[in-house]
Parts: structure tokens; sequence; C-alpha cells
């Protein structure tokens, strides 16, 4: 193309054309004198050819002729004589046109050049814009018609922000001002399609679904659209094809029937379109529900073709079908003129329509799909065209400049009321008007409006599915899914690439499944919340804890009370027998110690009961730890002693002397007592003892209680236990001595007692994690209390009380003296 002779074929085609135009004389068609011209782009020829052998004009009178885009051509011809018509509207100012039939993507620049140019010259618009004026002779041009064409020849208007108002340009492209900043639209944007689309296949649940769209700007843009909306929904992109005049129909459709696919959503202009269909009925494709873009989906060819209704149910989109007041007899009047003579010869290339043998009839029964588009187009324009002259009612202004850049100004800002709707456009130039009807083609090979979807309303989708017939049981609405739907509180498991494809999983207890925001997850309750096996909601669970109400905490408190009783009451026996041989023998003045602690630790007893805090979970531990610790370490004194007494004394003499000396009894007391202490407060420093929810042994219950970690516990524990095992191995040295002398027999069966006390309490709470944990434990120390209490101290005082006779000094040394020969032997 870079050569000096394409260059010069180039220039040539358009001064030729210029020079046709210029001799043109009659009143043609295509062309209409006026103050101000709007240009029109209509492919009333198609062309498939796309040969790139050579720069050259395509003949458009040559190729297919399409009634279709006739009526539209003729619509904007109607529309331009009813403005000029007008008194309202421009008085005073007519409004001419320059159409061109735009049959060719690559091969119609010479009409482009035509509307683009000012005096055959195409001059470039300065920065000063002193050229403004002169950069073309038309304020506005109608069209193209697809994207594609749109596409190519877009960036030539846009140079001088030349208007380009398109009534059938779909592509979202379109909507990127930055690219196409003079570009306005009267037709909804494929976004707005693919959404309806997408609001209809959800409506009926069709989640499996094939996508077959035309291989160009319109039909890619289409697909793209339909992936990026349906990302987030239950629908699934099962199939997609791209169709073209020579597509492998047959195999297309053995494709869709091995994925038992029964929704087809076809995304391509009417002629394509119109192949498909028409190969589905011929190679015997039925049952499917076909979903039709408003480019075909008010055709008036293929619901009428025999075998249409074997192939399924043809649900569609559609802009609405106004009724254009006045258009049918400007038609009339028109067809009855005569045609200009020699006119294949005479006009500009391709402004020739070999169109005189139609009638009106014809014409009036063709598709009306985008008529009210091109109607609105064109009123746009001279709407702003209106405002720029600054018109008044009469009159407009005839001392102002007009030029392209100002009446894209005034477009943009379009608010007028045209067939009682609002025209207005965004700020993408996008239409902020109109709707789209969902129509059916019935069996008698109507098409029939069953719905709408509105873009400026608060009700902005309807169906009425009593209008629809289905296709095999006619009430029953067809399904398209990949899986069957789950059974209530199953959870979807992906199976393979498509979500739509699943397996179903029953949710276990502990979990529900909401579907309305996730069907594919089993999502768990929360800890106060419960479920059974496939639920779809958790339930609160029953909060429980021994409250002091509680019978069992009632008994438990009321033994702890009787506890302190006979504390109280042991104190006094002994105080009131200090002095007597058994007092002494069992302690002494420490025996008020070990009463006084075992009473104390009873205090823990209380903070098991109530609803747990940090503050009761603490005291229901310390006291017993201290105080009974200080319990245990009397008793390891008091079992040395005895052993050393009987045992030591005669053979460690000395060490015995020392014990003596230096109270080394209240040493140890004191010492574990300070111990303990420590260890505690570590302890619990390092992990606080807090209130806890137990969850896994009920279901449906929170059981509260107290958590002691490892931690916490650990250190006072182990004392304890350090402890309970020196006071066992002292007590048990002590097992041969004499009969009625029975201290170490007595601390060594209160020792057994206390251990399996534990062992029990231990083994249950590895078994049982009920509310009733909290009353064993409270239960094993009232336990361990008793057992010294019982054991050690209350045969003391039934002797006292009873055998006063044994509580003698002469008794006391009579059974020494026995034991000691009993050694000596």
């Amino acid at each position: 193309v870079g050569s000096k002779s394409t260059r010069r074929v180039l220039v040539s085609l358009c001064v030729m054309g210029y020079v046709w135009h210029t001799r043109s004389q009659c009143d043609s068609q295509f062309n209409l004198n006026g103050d101000y011209l709007i240009g029109g782009l209509f492919d009333i020829h198609a062309s498939s050819s796309v040969s790139h052998d050579r720069p050259e004009a395509i003949r458009c009178s040559s190729q297919e002729f399409s009634l279709s885009s006739y009526r539209r051509f003729q619509l904007m011809r109607f529309s331009v004589e009813q403005i000029n018509n007008s008194s309202r509207l421009l008085p005073n100012v007519s409004l001419g046109y320059k159409i061109f039939d735009h049959c060719s993507i690559s091969k119609n620049f010479p009409g482009i050049f035509d509307l683009i140019s000012a005096n055959g010259l195409i001059r470039p618009w300065s920065e000063d814009h002193l050229h403004l004026s002169a950069a073309s002779n038309v304020v506005g041009v109608v069209g193209p018609f697809t994207s594609t064409d749109t596409l190519t020849v877009a960036p030539l208007f846009m140079m001088d922000l030349i208007p380009l108002v398109s009534y059938g340009a779909a592509s979202s492209d379109f909507s990127e001002k930055a690219k196409y900043s003079s570009f306005l639209r009267t037709v909804h944007s494929n976004r707005d399609s693919v959404k309806v689309i997408v609001a209809i296949l959800q409506h009926f649940r069709w989640e499996w679904v094939a996508f077959l769209n035309s291989n160009d700007a319109y039909g890619n843009d289409g697909l793209a659209l339909f992936r990026k909306i349906i990302r987030d929904t239950d629908i699934c992109l099962a199939f997609a094809m791209y169709l073209q005049p020579n597509s492998n129909y047959s195999e297309m459709f053995q494709h869709v029937e091995a994925q038992r696919i029964k929704t087809i959503v076809v995304f391509a202009p009417k002629l394509l379109a119109e192949a498909l269909v028409e190969s589905a009925t011929r190679l015997g494709v039925t049952g499917k529900v076909w979903l039709a873009v408003d480019t075909w989906s008010l055709s008036e060819k293929l619901p009428k073709i025999k075998g249409i209704q074997k192939i399924g149910t043809v649900l569609g989109v559609s802009q609405p079908v106004l009724t254009i007041p006045g258009f049918t007899e400007f038609l009339l009047a028109t067809q009855s003129k005569d045609p200009c003579p020699d006119a294949e010869e005479l006009p500009f290339c391709n402004q020739i329509c070999n169109c005189s043998t139609l009638s009106t009839r014809d014409i009036i029964s063709m598709d009306p799909s985008y008529s009210f588009s091109v109607y609105s187009a064109v009123y746009a324009i001279a709407h702003a065209l209106h405002n720029v002259l600054r018109c008044e009612e009469r009159t407009c202004q005839g001392n102002i400049s007009v030029s392209p850049h100002k009446v894209l100004v005034e477009l943009k800002k379009s608010n007028f009321t045209l067939l009682n709707q609002r025209i207005q456009f965004d700020e993408n130039g996008d239409p902020n008007f109109g709707s789209y009807s969902i129509v059916f083609w019935n069996k008698s090979g109507d098409i029939e409006e069953i719905g709408f979807y509105e873009f400026q309303s608060s009700v902005s989708f309807v169906i009425d599915e009593t209008k629809i017939r289905w296709h095999g049981n006619w009430k029953v609405v067809p399904t398209s899914q990949c899986s069957h739907k789950c059974p209530v509180g199953f959870a979807k498991k992906q199976d393979g690439i498509h979500k739509c494809c699943f397996t179903c999983e029953e949710c276990p207890n502990g979990t529900y499944i909401n579907i309305t925001e996730d069907a594919y997850t089993c999502v768990e309750c929360k800890e106060t919340e419960w479920s059974s096996e496939a639920s779809t909601a958790c339930t609160l669970r029953k909060v429980e804890y021994v409250s002091f109400e509680d019978s069992a905490a009632v008994l438990i408190i009321a033994a702890t009370l009787l506890l302190l009783g006979l504390s109280l009451t042991m104190c006094a026996v002994f105080a009131l027998n200090y002095n007597t041989p058994v007092v002494r023998s069992a302690g002494g003045h420490m025996c008020f110690l070990i009463l006084g602690c075992l009473s104390l630790s009873s205090l823990s007893i209380i903070f098991f009961f109530g609803k747990p805090s940090v503050f009761s979970c603490v005291l229901s531990f310390v006291p017993f730890s201290l105080l009974f610790s200080m319990c245990l370490a009397c008793f390891v004194v008091r079992s040395f002693q005895i052993v050393c007494i009987f045992k030591m004394a005669a053979k460690f003499p000395q060490l015995h002397g020392w014990w003596m000396k230096y109270h080394g009894q209240w040493l140890v007391v004191a010492g574990t007592f300070v111990t303990q202490c420590v260890v505690t407060s570590i302890s619990f420093w390092i992990a606080t003892p807090k209130p806890s929810n137990e969850t896994t042994w009920s279901p449906d219950k929170v059981i509260l209680g107290c958590e002691i970690s490892i931690k916490a516990a650990t250190g006072p524990t182990v004392l304890l236990v350090c402890l309970s095992t020196l006071c066992f191995i002292f007590s048990y040295m002590g097992k041969d001595l004499p009969k009625n002398y029975n201290e170490a027999k007595a601390i060594t069966f209160c020792l057994l007692l206390l251990i399996l006390t534990w062992i029990v309490f231990v083994t249950i709470c590895l078994l049982y994690r009920g509310k009733f944990v909290q009353s064993l434990n409270a239960l094993a120390v009232l336990s361990s209390l008793y057992s010294f209490l019982l054991w050690y101290f209350l045969p003391k005082c039934y002797i006292i009380i009873f055998q006063p006779h044994k509580n003698t000094p002469q008794y006391f040394q009579g059974l020494i003296q026995n034991y000691t020969k009993t050694i000596s032997q």
C-alpha cells in the first residue's frame, strides 16, 4: 500500500467519487440537501469478501440485499423529514442527510472519506482549532450497525470529534472514552444484553449452558462478558464455539449432546443465527432451550420455518418494538415516486439501492428491531444542533458557527422526551433509557412478549411463565444441569473443572450448610451452638453448670458444714484433754494446726459451684493446695516422729537430740508452706486458671467449668504428691508398732483413702466431662479432708470420751515397755 501506484489509485478513487457526487442532479434516496447535514451508514447490502489483494472500492449494489437494514435506512430518511416538518425542533432550519451503503468492513472507505472531508479535502484539526469548522461538512453521523464495522471506521471520526451515534454497535469496547471520545449509541451495550440473558438463566435455574457466538467484535465481546458475569454465579459455561459461515454444525451439536447440555445461548448476528437454527432443524436437534439476543430474537423468518417446533423452546431478549407514528405513510409516499433516471450511474459510489421492486408491505413486515434506535439517534443529533443554534420557539440564531465538536458537547447533555422515552446518555455515551423485552416463539409462529427487564426501575425483571409452552411437557420447566441438586444439608464437592459438576456430601454434626452463601462448604458452628448431621443452621446450645440450688451442691455444702462442725468439736475435745497421753501422742498442739488447716481447706469447696469466673476458679484450687499441703507436712513430721521415737532414738540419739533442740517439725511445716506458696504463685502467673466451655461432651450443651492448665497445676500437685509419698513411707515403717498404739497405721490408712479418692476422680474425669465434674471435684476434696478427720482424729476422740482408761500415762508406758522388750529379744 505504500507504493506510489497504490497511493495514486486511492487518490483517484476519492476524486472520482467526489466528481460523481457533484454530477448527481436528481433527488436520490441517499442524499437530501439542507442547511446542515447528518451522515448515515447502513449495511443495505452485505459483502462476504475479505480479499486484500489490492485497494479497491466494492460495488455494494452487487452484493446480497438486506431488507431489515433497508427498513432502518428508510427510517432515518423519515426521521429527517419529520424533523424538517416540525415547527418546534429546528424551526426555519432545514436538515439534510448524506447516507452510504456500508456493505463491507474493509472496502467502504470512499464513503467515509466523503463524510469526514470538506470541499473534497480532509484537513487535520490544528491545536488552535482554526480549521475546526472546515473539518467536515456534516454535524454528526448515524451508524454503523455492527460492532466490527464501527471498530473499523470509528477512529476516522474520532480524530475530528465528529459525533458518531450508532444504532446497533453493542460491543462494550466503545464505552472506553479514551479511545472513542465522540462515540455515542442509542442501543444498549453487550453488557446489558448479557445481564438479561444471565437473569433468565438464573430465573429458570439453567446452570449447564452452551454459548455460541460469532467470531467478530460483537460475538467475542459477548463471550468475554458472559464469562465475567457468571463467575460469581451457579452458571457454568459447559461449551463455547465460534459461529462462522462454514462452521461444522453437525460436529458442534454432537459436542452439545455428549455433554448433556439443554440450554444454548446464541450470541451472533442475524444471518449466522439463522444458518445455525436452520441447521439444527435439518440435523434433527431436539429438546433444547434456545436463548436469542436482540440481533435475531425478532426474526421474521425463523419462527415460521418447517420443523422449528422440534428444536425445543426459543426465548429471546429484544428491544421493545415501538410504533413510529407516520412511518407507514412515509413508506407509501416514498414507494410511489419514480426512481431517478440512470440511477446506477449518477450517484456517488455505494449510494445505489436497486430496490425499486420492493413493496411497502415487504418493508413494514420486516424485523422491526433497532427501529427506535435509529429514530432516537437522528433526533438526538437534531436536538443537539437545536441547542447549538440556540433555537427558540420559532427561529434559530443564524450567526452561530456550527461545528461537529459543538454538537458533540450538546449530544452528551441530551435530555428530551421521544415517544414517552426520556433520551439521555451516561458518561460513557451509552443510553440511559430503554429496556429489554423478553419474548417467546409460540407454536403459531408468532413472537410473543412474556416479560421485560427495566434498567431504570425498582421492579426490573418480570417473566410471565404462564405464557410459555415448553417443549415436551409444556407445564414443566426444562432443566439444564451437570449434576442433580443435593439434598438438604448436603454440601457440593466439585467434580472436575466445572463447579456445576459435583458430588454431594453430608455435613457432619457441629456443621451446617448455607447454600445461598456457599453451597460447597460445611460451616462449623460457633462454640455456643450445635447442629446434627445434614443441618442448614445451628441451634444455640443450652448452658449448664452446677448452681448452688442444685441438689448435689446442697448435699456437698451440707457435708462441708458438718466437717466444720466436727472440726470445731474435736478442737474443743482436744483442748479440754490437752495434757492427756492420747492428745500428746496424736501431735499435741500440732493437732490444732491440722484441724484448722482441714477446716480452712474446705473453703475451696464453695467455689466449685455457681457460674465460673476467674476469681472462683483460682479460689477453688488455692486454699486446698496451700492448706492441705500444710496438713500433709504435719503428718509427714508426725510419721517421722513416731518412727524416730520407737526405732531411731536408741540407734541415733544425736539425731534425735538435734531434732528436738531446733524444733525440726515446725521448720519442715513452715518450709513446706512457703515452698507451696512460691510454686503456686509462679504457676498461676504463667497460666492463671480461667473459666472454660466444654463443647465436645454433649453436642447440644455448653458445660461451664474451670480450666486449670498443666503448667499451672504441675508444680503444686508435684509437691502434694511428694508429701504424700514421704508420709506414706514413714507411716508404713511404723506398721509393726504396738497394736493399740496405731497413729502410724491410722495415717497409712488415711493416705490410702486419699490416694484411692483421687485415682477414682481422675478416672471418672477421663470418661466423663459433664457438668457434674465440678461436683465430683468438690466431693474429692471433701473426701480427702474427711479421710484424715474421720480415720485419724475421730478414733482419738472416741478413746478420750468412751475409753478413758486407755488415756493414762501408765497404759502408754506399758505399751512402750512391752514393745521395747520385743525389739531387744
